[in-house]
């Protein structure tokens, strides 16, 4: 994936135990809405493997995240977290808190801010604990697009007062548009890809504005080319991620974006992205 020009790559979900995720099928492509649907639930094989994994990998590469998440018969979501993050803290540049997704029963409703406050915390001080070679290991919190902006920013600024270093904004949605054509528009899960691409956006600029951009955001949800890029980058975000968009314009979307979106800052009279982040916020 990097070799394709992409500037980091994440993977995960990963939780400390294997899990195999929900019953298929759990996944539909809605070819008429350039989105996806999931119900996957957090299916990989582990910590464990995950580490033997990327114990290989070439660090000089280019930059590797880590998404974790809890296993849906954990009792103690914080546990899980922190274990993950224990085992998996040497192999990587940052690491996503996931609590926004969809498909893991009680999930999401760690995003409030008292069920919140003892993750982040707990989170920090594993960090701390492992000194000073995983000082640098950035913890940035995933949150989904079906709060309310108010609880959003909440959690931004508890995410900053805690000592995290950003935020993912934001995960898939279980909003179905009336604008939705395909057949599986109904099925459970969380949609992902076109559908999604304002209304995270919007969040984007909406949690920018709120935190005075005191917190770096990976903007994501429906960039399929350069302009989804850069509105992504304009409403606040540093670094901008996708998924569904490869599944419908295949490998080429990356250089495509990436010559696209060197044209729109010259066009815009900024001489490198950072300049460009949060100019329209």
């Amino acid at each position: 994936m990097l070799a394709l020009g992409f500037g980091f790559v994440e993977i995960g979900t990963v939780t400390p135990k294997p899990q195999s995720g929900n019953p298929k099928p759990r996944i539909f492509r809605l070819i008429e809405d350039r989105a996806v649907i999931n119900r996957l639930g957090f299916n990989n094989q582990g910590m464990d493997a995950s580490a033997q994994r990327l114990s290989r990998r070439d660090r000089s590469a280019g930059l590797l995240g880590v998404n974790i998440g809890k296993n849906k018969t954990s009792d103690d979501a914080v546990a899980d977290y922190v274990a993950a993050f224990n085992r998996l803290a040497h192999y990587a540049d940052y690491f996503v808190i996931n609590v926004s997704s969809p498909n893991t029963p009680g999930l999401r409703d760690l995003q409030a801010v008292e069920s919140l406050r003892p993750l982040l915390d707990a989170m920090v001080r594993s960090r701390e604990k492992l000194g000073s070679g995983s000082s640098k290991t950035r913890l940035l919190l995933k949150l989904a697009p079906d709060l309310t902006v108010e609880d959003v920013v909440a959690a931004a600024e508890l995410a900053h007062d805690s000592g995290f270093d950003g935020l993912t904004i934001s995960n898939t949605t279980l909003g179905r548009p009336d604008s939705l054509k395909s057949p599986f528009r109904e099925e459970a899960g969380g949609l992902s890809g076109q559908p999604l691409e304002k209304k995270s956006t919007e969040l984007v600029r909406s949690v920018y504005r709120a935190t005075n951009g005191a917190l770096p955001i990976v903007g994501v949800g429906g960039v399929s080319n350069a302009d989804d890029a850069f509105n992504k980058i304009a409403a606040g975000a540093s670094l901008v991620q996708l998924y569904s968009g490869l599944v419908f314009e295949g490998p080429a979307l990356v250089s495509g974006i990436l010559d696209g979106l060197e044209a729109t800052l010259q066009a815009k009279g900024f001489s490198k992205v950072a300049d460009a982040v949060g100019s329209e916020a």
